[in-house]
C-alpha cells in the first residue's frame, strides 16, 4: 500500500500515511504530491498548536493497517 494524500483545502491537506513515517518523511511527500506553493511548505499540524487540532496529531486509518491520517497547513 501506498501513502496517499487524503484531503486537500486551500491551506491545509491530510495525508494517509506508514505510521513509523517521521516528520520529515511526511512533510516532503505531500510537497511532491501537492505542493503547498507557500515559501515554508507543508508543516505538520501539532497537538496544542491551536483549537484547529481536537484530535490526536496521528489518528490510526480505520481502512489501512498500519497507517495514519495527518493534517497538515501551508
Amino acid at each position: 500500500m501506498k501513502p496517499q494524500i487524503t484531503k486537500v483545502g486551500i491551506l491545509d491537506c491530510q495525508v494517509c500515511v506508514p505510521d513509523h513515517w517521521d516528520d520529515a518523511q511526511i512533510t516532503e511527500f505531500a510537497e511532491c504530491g501537492n505542493p503547498s506553493g507557500t515559501t515554508n511548505g507543508w508543516q505538520i499540524r501539532k497537538e496544542g498548536d491551536s483549537n484547529l487540532l481536537n484530535n490526536p496529531e496521528r489518528n490510526p486509518c480505520e481502512d489501512r493497517e498500519g497507517f495514519v491520517h495527518i493534517m497538515l497547513d501551508a
